[in-house]
């Protein structure tokens, strides 16, 4: 089994401008945030961004990183809308395709079988098909004729996910109640990089480990960053909670502020910034 071990940084140099890229997570959970920070520092842009969307969706597009948006949402979850995605929104500095959440899963799930589209009911008579013209409809060839949405493959050229721990290989174990798809966001994407609390011996993911928690395949997996406290300011359960009160934080300063602060330096430099920040807010 190959060493796939790299730095965040390693992993970001490899992602080009104008790429079609998978952030795995959910809302304020188990975002890959030391990767989309080392994303921040790197000049890439022009990116098309599939994602559930939270604060790495935020981030990058107050950067101005983000071409078009692929979402279903996005939320801080205590806070409904993503404050800093709704003003790029707003202003019309991206583009945005949005999906309903069973449509966004068989997108990821036709992109990881490598075929063109799914059929599914949902979105008929709905307004995501009025939202989204391009989408088309099939008629089953059989007996019953029915009428699905044509969902198409999202294919992404990369995809960043965050999980509790890996081994140097790749194979990624989720700890957490949910894996949401970061799986899929694997499987549909040619190079994906997954980011973890703490890179361990495969021996430990398999030790008294229940099957399903063993999320990630390392066949689907180009690099491995152990990043501890890598999803902060999201939840990562159970190694941790969402940082509430940082998270409130976020949503409520000017991004040149936040940025300045927090987003100037590296990763070591991140985490001493929220911790003088925590001590002036005790």
């Amino acid at each position: 089994m190959s060493d796939k071990t790299m730095t965040a940084d390693e992993a970001v140099a490899r992602l080009d401008s104008g790429m079609t890229l998978g952030i795995g997570g959910w809302g304020a959970r188990r975002k890959p945030m030391a990767l989309v920070r080392a994303l921040l520092r790197s000049r890439v842009t022009g990116l098309t961004v599939v994602s559930c969307g939270g604060p790495d969706v935020g981030m990058l597009a107050a950067a101005g990183r983000v071409r078009r948006l692929v979402v279903p949402f996005a939320t801080l979850d205590s806070v409904p809308l993503e404050p800093h995605f709704r003003a790029a929104r707003e202003s019309g500095a991206l583009e945005l395709t949005e999906f309903d959440e069973a449509m966004f899963l068989w997108g990821l799930r036709a992109a990881a079988h490598r075929l063109p589209f799914l059929p599914l009911r949902a979105g008929l008579g709905s307004d995501v098909m009025r939202v989204n013209p391009d989408l088309r409809t099939v008629t089953s060839p059989y007996a019953d004729g029915e009428t699905f949405v044509a969902v198409p493959a999202l294919r992404l050229d990369a995809a960043l996910v965050h999980v509790n721990r890996a081994d140097r290989g790749g194979n990624g174990q989720c700890l957490g109640p949910d894996p949401y798809f970061d799986d899929l966001f694997c499987e549909a994407a040619d190079a994906a990089y997954v980011s973890c609390e703490r890179i361990v011996d495969t021996a430990e993911l398999t030790k008294e480990a229940v099957p399903q928690t063993l999320l990630i395949r390392r066949h689907t997996v180009t690099g491995v960053v152990e990043a501890p406290n890598g999803a902060h300011f999201t939840s990562c359960a159970p190694d941790y909670a969402r940082d509430e009160k940082f998270l409130r934080h976020y949503a409520t300063t000017p991004w040149p502020r936040f940025a300045g602060r927090f987003l100037s330096g590296e990763e070591p430099e991140y985490r001493a910034a929220v911790r003088a920040w925590h001590q002036e807010d005790a």
